[in-house]
């Protein structure tokens, strides 16, 4: 197993029909004023951005996002990833009752910062953590989002 190579799920339940999800899932541009370890979205054009998060670990990452599939029907949007972190992820938001939708994300990525590559092995299990944290306080964020609005 190469020691930089991650793959991560998430599964998120919603207080919202699948669409409004969906849709403010699909504007990355939004994700800063919700999910506080995204720190900046640069728009390159419609189907590109590049995104700096840091969650509880004392280190930034940037990414380039470029959009492989957006299919609103089949609940789905999915970029590829490049930069600091370099694979793909991927959204899928389903119904999951009335007034409720459940969004899986799926990440596979290697990392390619040199830093974080030297420590992989002693802070993997950090690494883990820290991207658990994000992902949890961007399910909260999300969820209040959805009922502010």
């Amino acid at each position: 197993m190469d020691r930089n190579h991650y793959r991560f799920r998430s599964l998120w339940s919603l207080p919202a029909p699948a669409g409004p999800v969906y849709r403010a899932l699909e504007r990355i541009e939004g994700y800063p004023r919700w999910w506080p370890q995204v720190r900046e979205v640069t728009r390159l054009d419609a189907g590109a951005g590049t995104v700096r998060i840091r969650s509880v670990l004392p280190y930034s990452l940037t990414t380039t996002l470029r959009e492989t599939r957006r299919d609103p029907s089949a609940g789905v949007l999915e970029v590829r990833l490049s930069g600091d972190l370099d694979g793909w992820a991927r959204w899928t938001v389903t119904p999951a009752g009335p007034g409720t939708a459940l969004a899986r994300y799926d990440q596979e990525t290697d990392v390619r910062r040199p830093l974080l590559r030297r420590l992989a092995l002693p802070a993997r299990p950090l690494f883990h953590a820290n991207h658990t944290l994000m992902m949890r306080s961007g399910r909260r964020g999300l969820a209040a989002h959805l009922r502010a609005v």
